[in-house]
């Protein structure tokens, strides 16, 4: 495959899979140890797959680009692109070259939020409503509709800069709501470096009490978890797409 059509192609296509390997999974007690085991093999599928996507469209610019190529690479260069200072930087590069190619700047809200938002929560819901991995884990598939009905336009695309937004730009918070940046820093990225380093085989295999009684808790949420990751996905197709236009016609 082709890095440009890797790129374009949406990571939630690993999700089909998923839900397509599981139809015929009966939905008995006997099957729930599953869950946990599929879960955390597409999570790190997907966390893969961004992560793979961020250097390709670093090399893209690079590849069109010498100064930008040798900023990225000798000057300040990537690690995994794991993290999401990482992601962000990638970003506001991504922003940084379609203003240049254009010569005239190019605002990234231009893009339909609403619309990216829609197509991650109908996607979830799509895929998991009624299937054996919605009845596994049913009360975190609970958790995850009420806490991503709180998530608007306004908790991503924050400008140029910023992919998502953080707490301080978003003053009406409350207890029931955290910024996007706070759930990937202290709970999607945390539980992507447990999975993919292994670091469970050392700890309890279930959580404490103190742990399920934190209010925090409800966001270690693998739906979360697919939702956040798809709506960076689209994010980055939307603006890779415009940046190869960009060269195209200007």
């Amino acid at each position: 495959m082709k890095k440009n059509n890797f790129i374009l192609t949406p990571i939630s296509a690993m999700l089909d899979d998923v839900a397509s390997a599981t139809i015929g999974t009966s939905s008995g007690i006997e099957t729930f140890p599953l869950c946990d085991y599929v879960m955390q093999s597409v999570f790190l599928k997907m966390t893969g797959a961004l992560e793979q996507k961020m250097k390709a469209i670093s090399w893209e610019m690079a590849t069109n680009d010498y100064e930008y190529r040798y900023d990225r690479y000798y000057k300040h260069p990537l690690g995994e692109c794991s993290s999401y200072q990482e992601k962000k930087e990638i970003y506001k590069d991504l922003v940084e070259q379609i203003c240049r190619v254009k010569n005239k700047y190019y605002d990234p809200t231009s893009i339909d939020k609403l619309l990216v938002l829609e197509n991650t929560t109908k996607k979830i819901e799509g895929l998991f409503s009624g299937s054996s991995l919605m009845i596994w884990a049913q009360r975190s598939f609970n958790e995850y509709r009420d806490i991503w009905a709180t998530i608007t336009e306004k908790h991503f695309i924050h400008d140029a800069y910023n992919l998502l937004t953080n707490g301080s730009n978003l003053p009406n918070q409350t207890d029931s709501g955290k910024s996007l940046v706070d759930i990937y820093n202290k709970h999607l990225y945390r539980h992507r470096n447990r999975v993919a380093h292994n670091t469970f085989s050392y700890q309890q295999n279930l959580p404490t009490l103190d742990t399920l009684v934190n209010i925090d808790h409800k966001y270690d949420n693998y739906f979360i978890y697919f939702s956040m990751l798809m709506l960076m996905d689209e994010v980055f197709i939307k603006l890779f797409d415009e940046y190869l236009y960009s060269l195209e016609y200007h």
